[in-house]
């Protein structure tokens, strides 16, 4: 399976602090917006991972993180020229999808959990399975986003945008796994009213085609909103005090690497070496000296 982290738009909602940088290289407490989303597709055992981004950031993202090598992953690299919805990534990235199965996260999608890790097996399983597979997690004001309504055994019933009146407090997070046949429908997906390839009729044709499952992300699953300045605060606060009660990190893509057997011990220290002036460096070290 191949993963796509979706890193366009022009965060408006953020500005003035995205006039002029990207809002995934925004800092969320002590790293990049965009290492959370990125340690999603880690932590799913996927190493060959596409970035797509605007004509005017892709660099930055190059010169963050470069070919993947260092932490024993490949990056490829798309631009995006305008926004054209979120299931333009899988036509933008037919050609690096190739005959593989995918895996779709928005590049401002905030996860942590405990068993995160098999919640994310189980989601490629059911893609790779029956087709295509979503999450659903509770929000108290589902109005704001796609909802997905469900039966007494998961099964999805339905999946609506933003609705007047939602059918379940349950909306869809920005991660998405789907099977190769994703590339085709993407193609012929009619754009909506605003002119935008939508996510939501990609799930929908699977969902006709009874190939869509659903994993619902209760407690002990955070989803952290970064749309807005103060949910970055929040977000940025909330894994800043996991981080200093708990004394792990959250989303340190040199760990999971490790951890993935992506990259040696020897490897995780010379990265920890290159950052040992700060806190992040520090962790990374003494990582490997538990090793050692």
């Amino acid at each position: 399976m191949k993963g796509i982290i979706l890193a366009g738009g022009k965060g408006t909602r953020l500005y003035p602090n995205t006039i002029a940088v990207s809002k995934q290289l925004l800092p969320i407490y002590d790293k990049p917006l965009i290492y959370y989303p990125l340690s999603v597709l880690l932590l799913a055992n996927i190493s060959d991972i596409l970035i797509i981004s605007t004509p005017q950031d892709i660099d930055n993202y190059k010169k963050l993180l470069g070919d993947g090598s260092r932490i024993g992953v490949k990056f490829t690299y798309a631009v995006q020229d305008k926004p054209r919805g979120l299931a333009d990534a899988f036509i933008l990235g037919a050609g690096f999808i190739g005959n593989d199965s995918v895996c779709l996260v928005l590049g401002d999608n905030v996860f942590y959990g405990q068993y995160f890790s098999s919640v994310l097996e189980k989601a490629k399983a059911q893609a790779e399975k029956f087709g295509a597979a979503i999450f659903g997690y509770p929000v108290k004001n589902p109005k704001e986003f796609g909802v997905v309504e469900f039966d007494e055994n998961n099964r999805v019933i339905s999946i609506e945008e933003k609705p007047e009146e939602p059918k379940s407090n349950y909306a869809v997070p920005g991660l998405y796994f789907y099977d190769n046949e994703v590339v085709e429908i993407a193609k012929n997906v009619k754009p909506s009213a605003r002119g935008e390839i939508e996510i939501t009729s990609i799930n929908n044709y699977y969902l006709e085609k009874g190939k869509l499952q659903v994993t619902l992300m209760g407690r002990g699953m955070a989803w952290l909103d970064t749309g807005s300045p103060k949910g970055m605060h929040k977000a940025g606060g909330f894994v800043k005090t996991v981080q200093e009660m708990q004394g792990f990190y959250i989303s340190c893509i040199e760990e999971i690497a490790w951890r993935r057997g992506f990259i040696t011990t020897q490897q995780l220290k010379a990265l920890g070496e290159e950052l040992k002036m700060t806190d992040y460096g520090k962790y990374i070290l003494s990582l490997a000296e538990e090793e050692v």
